[in-house]
């Protein structure tokens, strides 16, 4: 069902909506406009018009009626009888515009003027039928019922399928918003030696997922239960031994270190920040530029963690840190593919 947002009565008057011998009696005109509407179909429209006589400069006031049949002419007055109907043109044969400067143009009495052409022998000017209402409203009315006696079946067409169009995009808009990450990840199994292969089956890619979750689990309560250390100490202690640590380094030395090793895109080195205390920087080689970020301790229930995107994303110490960007991007433009190697003076 098509619903309007605008009031009918812009478009269609009351005053000149017909009440024809198909109309339901029962029906206001703005149900019997929305009825049509829905149907592709529009209301049989009827009203004074003054017309343009041929080779006159004068205008004559006649009653015209639009239907689904064409366009008609009363011979006496508003009379809708059959005897007193003159057949004017057929819809599919005409185009119709609006006319600018028709007072001066052709002495009409208002501004409100269109005229009607046949679709054929567009120059011959004498097949032209100049019209002219007496406000804008009602040539809007007129102009309208021409283009929807003529389009309307297309036009709601077009418009079933430009809302289904706008449903399915909605649909897949709030399916990509549930799995972001779906458009830019992929499971994948590192197990065979002959290198990656994607993992396609859905229950195997879940599969591997909670296994590799265990393994993470693993990993981090090991690291915790070395002997004579306690998490605290242990977190701040542990990428020291990595080889993507290089200590005390300076902007500038990190980035000659990088360009040393080759300026390709995942290059990175984790340094000491030398302005922020306690901080850490993750300076990262992006398309042939070195890219610096902040790496902030901070606290959350009692426990202290590290993070790079004002504690969205907390990590329990840099290595964690590491190896998360390894295989997601988070905020970075890309994740983190080689560290640059520590360079013995």
């Amino acid at each position: 069902m098509i619903s309007c947002d605008f009031p009918l009565q812009l478009f269609f008057p009351e005053d000149m909506i017909s009440d024809c011998a198909d109309v339901n009696k029962g029906m206001t005109s703005s149900e019997l406009i929305q009825n049509l509407l829905n149907s592709g179909s529009c209301p049989e429209i009827q009203g004074h018009l003054q017309i343009k006589e041929p080779g006159r400069k004068a205008w004559k006031r006649v009653c015209f009626f639009l239907r689904k049949s064409g366009f008609y002419c009363s011979t006496k007055g508003s009379s809708k009888e059959p005897r007193h109907l003159q057949y004017v043109a057929d819809l599919e044969e005409l185009n119709i515009y609006s006319v600018i400067g028709g007072r001066k143009l052709y002495s009409a009495s208002t501004d409100y003027t269109f005229c009607i052409k046949p679709c054929r022998n567009r120059t011959r000017s004498q097949d032209m039928k100049l019209l002219c209402a007496n406000s804008e409203q009602t040539r809007t009315c007129w102009t309208t019922a021409f283009r929807l006696f003529k389009y309307g079946q297309q036009l709601q067409y077009n418009f079933q399928q430009s809302v289904s169009t706008r449903s399915q995009e909605s649909t897949l808009h709030h399916s990509a918003k549930r799995c972001v990450s779906e458009a830019s990840l992929v499971a994948m199994d590192f197990s065979g030696k002959a290198g990656g292969r994607v993992i396609e089956n859905a229950r195997e890619a879940q599969s591997a997922e909670r296994e590799e979750g265990q393994a993470w689990r693993k990993k981090t309560s090991l690291r915790y239960s070395l002997p004579n250390s306690c998490p605290s100490s242990r977190s701040a202690l542990i990428h020291r031994a990595q080889p993507w640590f290089h200590g005390g380094l300076s902007r500038r030395e990190a980035q000659g270190l990088i360009e040393e090793q080759g300026l390709v895109d995942g290059m990175f080195l984790i340094r000491e920040s030398q302005q922020h205390a306690k901080c850490f920087v993750l300076s990262l080689c992006y398309k042939l530029k070195t890219k610096h970020y902040l790496i902030i301790p901070c606290e959350e229930d009692g426990r202290k963690y590290y993070t790079m995107d004002d504690g969205v994303t907390l990590f329990i110490d840099l290595l964690q840190l590491v190896e998360f960007h390894q295989i997601n991007r988070g905020i970075l433009p890309v994740c983190l593919k080689h560290h640059c190697v520590r360079v013995a003076l």
